[in-house]
């Protein structure tokens, strides 16, 4: 027979910290590539920068005394970090076996099934947030009174999820997901007022023109701020200021935009090797990876197959992960690149990423919520159908681009 044993001694052995941060980090492209310090306790988040630097140099002579341009740093600053939640939720009918106590056979059947659901969902999330932004999906056409909208991503969705719609001109109204069409070429989603209602939420006021777009619940006004809008400058859709200076006033704030509206199925490439030329030649660092959607990196790989005079991939570089991503050395006529696809990277947008810019801090990654009365690291619920035990876990900390000079990216690429 099973040893029985309690439910917290069960968690406590096989529901971790490491095992959630193992997990989290390994599926997370960001996670498993950028430095990460755990040791921000809270508070204010000193993030200095490099303003300008010893640049006094003269032919023929030496440079006045008081005439020497020094570095100079500012100070960036986080005021507080952000925070991400996440519960699973365990029936006790389903671990319990006999004498009314959880068992530990019947946990370790239900275990597994569960972490893995749990951390999918987060590191697809979490991840969607540090590459693109806020949004979890764009509005292709207007949202209707009946419920229904098209969206570039409905592949992120599922069957009664909450999501949020907000726009440049509207608040946030909450709806919940009650059907997808994933056809392409339709994509649409039906969102209703409640969890398996059937009651459609007006979608009319949010437009296209308005930058209508679906959130993760909290995520407009509470979101890691996205290598996305890091990279991109105020006029090309990302932020005016990083961690309180503004981009403008310093050139080691600003990475290499580069125009993609050019950018066809075609000549995909080459634009990419052109804007990489630009960010080693006109940026600080020396970016060695492409970041870029499946869809962009199923065009390169054609242009590769069809162009091998000009372009190839290096023996055994060409590598397929388990977790939502692959990688391809690409040797061009203007040198070699590590060009990167993952699931969750928008359409529109390729990074080119020097990761010693790149840094998460939090306070020990995801963590359990303990109770610190009785040290229970669960909640138990009493309902007509039984009892249920609720675990809360979080996520606080913040994404850091400390260098963006050292990055470039292109941006509105929107070829068929």
């Amino acid at each position: 027979m099973a040893t029985l044993r309690t439910f917290q001694d069960m968690l406590n052995e096989y529901l971790t910290y490491d095992l959630l941060k193992e997990e989290m980090v390994k599926k997370n492209y960001l996670f498993n590539k950028i430095e990460k310090d755990d040791g921000w306790k809270g508070g204010v988040l000193p993030v200095p920068f490099k303003a300008a630097g010893a640049s006094s140099m003269k032919f023929g002579g030496l440079t006045a005394s008081n005439n020497i341009a020094q570095d100079k740093f500012v100070r960036g600053e986080i005021t507080a970090p952000k925070e991400v939640w996440g519960a699973m939720i365990f029936n006790q009918r389903d671990l319990i076996e006999q004498d009314g106590k959880v068992n530990e056979k019947s946990f370790l059947k239900l275990l597994p099934q569960v972490v893995e659901d749990f951390t999918e969902r987060m590191r697809d999330n979490v991840s969607i947030n540090l590459l693109n932004g806020a949004h979890v999906a764009v509005l292709t056409s207007n949202g209707l009174a009946s419920g229904i909208t098209t969206l570039d991503r409905p592949d992120r969705l599922d069957i009664g999820q909450e999501l949020e719609f907000g726009s440049d001109t509207q608040p946030t109204i909450s709806g919940y997901v009650s059907a997808i069409n994933m056809n392409p070429g339709v994509l649409t989603a039906l969102i209703v007022t409640t969890r398996g209602g059937v009651t459609a939420l007006d979608l009319s006021a949010y437009l296209v023109a308005d930058k209508a777009k679906a959130y993760i619940p909290g995520a407009k006004t509470n979101s890691f701020i996205s290598l996305r809008e890091s990279l991109l400058s105020f006029a090309n859709g990302g932020t005016a200021a990083l961690y309180g200076q503004t981009k403008t006033l310093y050139p080691y704030l600003q990475s290499i935009n580069v125009d993609g509206a050019a950018v066809t199925a075609v000549n995909l490439l080459s634009e990419l090797f052109d804007a990489y030329t630009d960010c080693r030649r006109y940026g600080k660092g020396n970016p060695s990876e492409a970041i870029m959607s499946y869809k962009n990196l199923g065009t390169v790989m054609k242009l590769i197959e069809n162009s091998k005079g000009a372009y190839k991939t290096t023996p055994t570089t060409e590598k397929a992960e388990i977790y939502g991503w692959t990688s391809i050395e690409v040797v061009g006529v203007k040198g070699r690149l590590t060009v990167v696809g993952v699931q969750e990277v928008d359409d529109d947008v390729i990074m080119l990423i020097d990761w010693r810019a790149l840094k998460f801090h939090s306070n020990g990654m995801f963590r359990k919520v303990k109770d610190p009365d009785t040290g229970s690291e669960y909640y138990k619920i009493r309902g007509e159908s039984g009892y249920q035990y609720i675990l809360d876990m979080y996520l606080f900390g913040e994404f850091v681009l400390n260098r963006p000079s050292y990055c470039g990216i292109m941006y509105g690429i929107s070829y068929a």
